[in-house]
């Protein structure tokens, strides 16, 4: 069942915009879109208030996600635009990726790409899981899933330990895989802290895509990657509670 109300992060560019379009396009698109990102008057922000101006279901939210202010700031206006209603989705898709190596890595990297990937979900999820549990008490007789409430950790095959061996030496990036380890953990911690609340917590492998992040040589295209997630998104049950699937909804070992 489609969500009425979404909110998704780093939707400035890539998948996060894609979420966005593709969303708007479907026969029972949300009520609402909560589209977030750092700066929306940024001149790289066109697209993304273009698709707001000519829908008026997408709100634009500022949010940084290493800003606990920021956070709390684009919280309340969320709250603002609810209405009084719950939020059934949260997709935290906002990450950053730099080339390091068990050699050169260093503690600023780590940090830094902690920070991001890692405690900026955390932060994000604790602000909004009011709404979240909000909706999952607006829809006691559905099952679990994106139709009732759902949080969304977007992470990578990168991040799985079992897989390690066969993509290391492509893609050594130790912080980023490391980050991703870690939002793996946090999402199964999650899952079973909050499933006793009626939502959904599951870690999500985009794909290799055609991203600043995944660059022009990835196999995925960010519309197939997209078609993807969205079908996913609407098949997530409880089968998927606390593991990590990818864009075809196949389960990844962690």
């Amino acid at each position: 069942m489609a969500p009425q109300r979404i909110l998704i992060t780093g939707c400035n560019r890539g998948i996060g915009l894609e979420l966005v379009h593709q969303l708007l396009q479907q026969p029972n698109p949300p009520k609402q879109i909560f589209a977030t990102c750092r700066n929306p008057n940024s001149p790289q922000n066109q697209k993304l208030n273009e698709l707001a101006a000519q829908n008026p279901s997408v709100v634009v939210i500022k949010l940084e996600a290493t800003n606990s202010n920021s956070i709390q700031e684009a919280k309340k206006e969320v709250e603002k635009h609810l209405h009084g209603a719950g939020l059934n989705v949260l997709i935290n898709n906002a990450g950053i990726m730099s080339d390091s190596r068990p050699e050169s890595a260093d503690s600023e990297d780590f940090l830094n790409v902690y920070n991001t990937n890692v405690v900026g979900p955390l932060l994000i999820t604790k602000a909004f899981l009011p709404f979240l549990k909000k909706a999952a008490k607006e829809n006691p007789d559905k099952p679990l899933g994106c139709g009732k409430s759902a949080l969304i950790n977007v992470s990578t095959l990168l991040g799985s330990i079992e897989k390690t061996p066969e993509t290391f030496f492509s893609f050594p990036v130790l912080s980023y895989r490391c980050s991703k380890a870690a939002l793996n953990m946090l999402t199964r911690c999650q899952s079973l802290e909050f499933q006793k609340d009626g939502i959904l917590c599951t870690a999500l492998h985009p794909g290799w895509v055609q991203t600043d992040l995944g660059g022009p040589h990835a196999p995925l295209t960010v519309d197939q990657s997209v078609k993807g997630i969205i079908k996913v998104l609407g098949n997530l049950s409880e089968n998927h509670a606390g593991i990590l699937v990818d864009w075809e909804g196949n389960i990844i070992p962690w």
